[in-house]
């Protein structure tokens, strides 16, 4: 049995800081699956296919990646790919308190899933995709 770990998001643009929270998560894990969150009452910059091709690109040289779109809950997507594991990175406490209301719910709607946080890296602390989108 493999350890299948997803790591969800909008992705409106992928990070420097996603793209280096992927790489050491993939470290821990036999795969992870970079899932592009579809939600239709978030209005995102960029179109899906867009963010899924920079995605690849990004990853091009990483086999233990694999990106796929999904709409609805986490769980349900990560019960879908055999996925029992989370990804979340933290760039500080806000972080960490919204990440883990979440972790907790997500433990509530399926008792097998667990949520790894990995901290990023401190020189991109300061990174988020809105950030970039404000600068784009």
């Amino acid at each position: 049995m493999s350890n299948i770990a997803v790591f969800p998001g909008t992705f409106d643009p992928i990070t420097v800081g996603h793209v280096d929270i992927v790489n050491r998560a993939s470290t821990m894990f036999d795969e992870i699956i970079i899932a592009v969150g579809i939600n239709t009452k978030k209005t995102t910059l960029f179109d899906l296919e867009v963010r899924k091709e920079w995605i690849q690109t990004a990853f091009s040289n990483n086999p233990k990646v694999r990106i796929i779109s999904y709409e609805g809950l986490t769980v349900d997507f990560c019960k879908s790919v055999g996925a029992k594991f989370l990804v979340r990175g933290l760039r500080n406490g806000t972080d960490f308190d919204y990440e883990s209301h979440i972790a907790q719910l997500n433990k509530a709607l399926w008792d097998e899933i667990e949520t790894v946080f990995i901290m990023c890296d401190p020189a991109l602390s300061y990174i988020s995709s809105t950030l970039v989108r404000d600068l784009i």
